[in-house]
């Protein structure tokens, strides 16, 4: 009888928690990405003022039976260093680039490149976002693709989609969101913490 209302409880109260990493340079959207996946899926939530952003931003986001847990790391070169604490503990990581900064795409692929040879992140799914799609002037998909073409290799047999986004507008955001929590579901070398539902 235990075992049943454990189950029980369980299923009703408790969520599997997903830590997924929010990685790229410093401006490239990473943050107002965020803001745009919490106000897509959690109800109530009314937005943070993008000027009271810190290097690192902390939030929640609720899809069925999953939860989110984002890591949203600061960008700037001195804190790239920092990233890769924090790959052991993560389930999956959404790598943002900014389509309109052409002069800095070799160190935003630089970066990934860096980040994807991890062995910490082996198996670990990566949404690459090809962010501010809603400026004329940007970078195509397959401007991004060939310019990170040599990564392809490195990125092994895990979950990779390379998709345009718009943080700004919000377009993209749902599709890579829904993506990544099919990814991380299915994904059984790092299965879920078990939080309850608060």
């Amino acid at each position: 009888m235990y075992t049943l209302l454990s189950g029980l409880y369980k299923y009703v109260f408790q969520k599997d928690e997903y830590c997924i990493l929010i990685l790229g340079l410093d401006n490239a959207g990473k943050t107002t990405f965020l803001e745009q996946s919490k106000t897509r899926f959690s109800k109530n939530y009314k937005g943070m003022s993008l000027s009271k952003i810190t290097t690192t931003v902390v939030g929640t986001v609720d899809v069925g039976k999953a939860r989110l847990m984002f890591w949203d790391l600061g960008g700037q070169e001195e804190l790239q260093s920092l990233w890769d604490k924090y790959y052991a503990e993560c389930h999956g990581v959404i790598y943002v680039i900014d389509s309109t900064d052409e002069e800095r795409l070799s160190e935003s692929k630089q970066a990934f490149e860096k980040m994807v040879t991890s062995e910490a992140l082996d198996g670990v799914p990566i949404l690459v976002l090809a962010n501010k799609q809603d400026v004329e002037t940007c970078l195509s998909i397959p401007d991004i693709k060939t310019a990170f073409s040599d990564c392809t290799s490195k990125i092994g047999r895990r979950d990779c989609l390379t998709q345009a986004c718009s943080a700004l507008t919000g377009k993209g955001v749902r599709e890579g969101i829904e993506w990544m929590v099919k990814c991380v579901v299915r994904n059984v070398h790092r299965p879920p913490r078990q939080r309850d539902i608060t």
